[in-house]
């Protein structure tokens, strides 16, 4: 019997309706408490999915990946498996010598793995859903973390300037709008891994030119760049992050 999920904790996310043999057998394999599946896409700023359950009903779970544990209601918090590489690489990126601003930080996708692999001086992770604030802050208990200072607020709200040497922009929808923030965070130089849904025919265009545009305008130029492809969003869409690299064009 050949079924495909994605296993967050004990928990088992499935794509279709199950019977009974089906759940029976899922149970078995995988010893999980709960199977639930997705009934329509993640919407909305603060990103909460809809989900029925099939088995069980307990939602509430701890994940463990790349050494990191993340406490996740599955029930009222997305979580991305898709990401699994993106989340790996964010997790060695930075060193100890950096400030980081998480602009989108969730449970602590990106702001868990890096904090406790990398070990950069400070990261600032700011969410603006309560639920998923909850959840950021029990990991970064979890994990034992004295670097991460969690921030419950729109990003847009925040008064900091200045004070970035990276910034991760983790989210996908409208995250251009987001950039005037993203460079007032910024110090003179600087990193930010800019999240986009792009299609694949402009995939080294569209998200340039908005780096460059909102560079220009709030006085930086971009110095390099690379682009990575993370997953399909969908038939011919895909995921992008850009590691752009900044640098203020006047200091005075």
């Amino acid at each position: 019997m050949r079924i495909k999920y994605q296993k967050i904790g004990d928990i088992l996310i499935v794509k279709d309706n199950l019977n009974e043999e089906e759940i029976k057998y899922l149970v078995e394999k995988t010893k999980c408490k709960t199977i639930a599946k997705y009934t329509a896409q993640i919407t909305g700023d603060f990103r909460t999915p809809h989900l029925k359950i099939l088995y069980g009903n307990e939602t509430e779970t701890i994940h463990k990946e790349h050494g990191c544990l993340f406490k996740i209601d599955v029930k009222k918090v997305m979580w991305s498996m898709g990401n699994i590489k993106e989340r790996e690489r964010m997790a060695k990126i930075s060193n100890e010598n950096e400030v980081v601003v998480d602009m989108f930080a969730g449970i602590g996708y990106f702001t868990i793995p890096m904090a406790k692999h990398s070990k950069p001086k400070k990261i600032y992770a700011i969410e603006i859903n309560p639920t998923s604030y909850h959840y950021l802050c029990e990991n970064i208990k979890l994990n034992k973390l004295n670097n991460v200072v969690p921030i419950l607020s729109d990003n847009r709200k925040v008064e900091f300037k200045d004070i970035a040497d990276r910034i991760i922009m983790g989210y996908v929808h409208k995250t251009h709008k987001f950039l005037d923030k993203a460079f007032e965070f910024l110090k003179d130089k600087g990193i930010i891994h800019y999240h986009e849904t792009v299609a694949e025919k402009i995939i080294n265009i569209r998200p340039i030119e908005r780096l460059k545009f909102y560079a220009e305008k709030n006085n930086y130029k971009l110095v390099g760049y690379k682009i990575f492809k993370i997953k399909k969003y969908a038939p011919g869409v895909w995921h992008v992050v850009v590691d752009a690299e900044f640098e203020r064009i006047n200091k005075n």
